[in-house]
């Protein structure tokens, strides 16, 4: 199994308990649940959802960090392989289409995943932003480093999606260092 590394951490899913637990259930109120925040992606909950299917959910950020900033979740995907390579592309793709319908053009696009241990909630998901971002520190959050040589990306804590897509179809791993 080709797994991500450090990755790991965030693509463990339980995502899919939303769908399986009615909203109005007490087990839905119980303790016993994950304490993960997205795990419970509803209305109900206070997210602002922008898209929805059996598959993927995708929402405004609560603390945007940039003029429209979304995160997009996996349904229940527990580590991604070389072969889950199209479920990241379709999550680029949902990030793709929210953005176009807010008139965002290409240039102005940042899509990736924070890589443990820098990461705030242990659920896989895609930051979508349209740019500008709201300061100069937000942008400092989400740094895009190009790598050198057969390396996709540098030493960064944040990787784009491009560059998720092609170190996944090289059968490597995604982490901090350089890959």
């Amino acid at each position: 199994m080709l797994g991500l590394g450090l990755f790991d951490n965030v693509l463990k899913s339980c995502f899919h308990l939303r769908s399986e637990i009615d909203a109005n259930s007490d087990a839905y109120l119980s303790d016993k649940l994950p304490s993960c925040a997205f795990c419970h992606v509803c209305v109900e909950n206070g997210f602002s959802i922008l898209w929805e299917d059996e598959n993927y959910i995708a929402f405004k950020d609560h603390r945007p960090a940039s003029k429209h900033h979304y995160l997009c979740l996996l349904d229940s995907v527990k580590s991604l392989q070389q072969s889950d390579d199209p479920l990241v592309r379709d999550m680029r793709a949902l990030g793709d289409q929210l953005l176009d319908e807010k008139g965002v053009p290409p240039p102005m696009r940042r899509m990736g995943f924070h890589i443990p241990p820098f990461n705030s909630v242990d659920h896989l998901h895609l930051h979508v932003h349209g740019l500008p971002y709201t300061s100069f520190f937000q942008a400092a959050r989400y740094p895009i480093v190009s790598g050198e040589g057969s390396n996709s990306k540098g030493y960064s804590w944040f990787v784009e999606v491009g560059q998720a897509i092609d170190i996944l179809e090289r059968g490597r791993s995604v982490n901090v260092m350089p890959s």
